[in-house]
């Protein structure tokens, strides 16, 4: 497809920061989560998540721009904003702060994407946990997962037996169905070597 070959390659243009991850793009409209996929792929590998449904994730949060500038005016602005290319609000990271030992801040997710993308496995991992082996048909564990990244534990837990979700909750969901095809293709990219890498 065109559009995609011309992502990769604005792609390959964009700077690199010291944890290896390109740095946010200095246009906020060009923000693309695929831009982290190592990061994905190495963080869902540390929490036990798969990397397709944290990648998915990262898609659905993708509805703003993510550039640190931004995101300091935005919280100054809404103090209580979510923050991080994975849109964390700062609860939530609190609790995977303190159940994990993290020893970053909840203001480091706007400008350490690794950070955001490894804090959100942990979360996807702590809700795996949590949500029941035998869960209504009508979803798969992934998309209840998804569901409780978007609408917390109790509503995820609440979904699984049945109970339906408000209009929220099923724009998420449909977003993350939506957003899946994408997701792989960037992951699967991201595992092919690069022509101008090391032989």
């Amino acid at each position: 497809m065109a559009e995609g070959s011309t992502v990769a390659t604005k792609r390959e243009h964009r700077p690199v920061c010291g944890e290896g991850v390109r740095t946010p793009p200095l246009r906020p409209g060009a923000y693309d989560p695929a831009d982290y996929a190592a990061s994905v792929v190495r963080s869902a590998g540390e929490a036990g998540v798969s990397p397709l449904l944290l990648m998915t994730v990262l898609h659905n949060e993708a509805y703003k721009p993510h550039h640190p500038l931004l995101e300091r005016l935005w919280q100054w602005w809404k103090p209580g904003a979510a923050f991080g290319v994975a849109n964390m609000h700062r609860a939530t990271f609190e609790q995977v702060r303190r159940t994990h030992g993290l020893s970053g801040q909840w203001q480091d997710l706007r400008d350490r994407p690794p950070f955001a993308v490894h804090t959100a496995a942990l979360y996807l991992s702590d809700l795996d946990r949590r949500l029941p082996e035998r869960h209504v048909r009508r979803y798969t564990r992934e998309e209840l997962l998804a569901l409780g990244y978007n609408a917390g534990e109790r509503n995820m837990r609440a979904f699984a037996r049945g109970v339906p979700p408000g209009p929220m909750a099923r724009s998420y969901l449909r977003r993350f169905r939506a957003h899946r095809t994408r997701a792989a293709e960037v992951l699967a990219d991201s595992m092919e070597p690069r022509a101008d890498g090391p032989a």
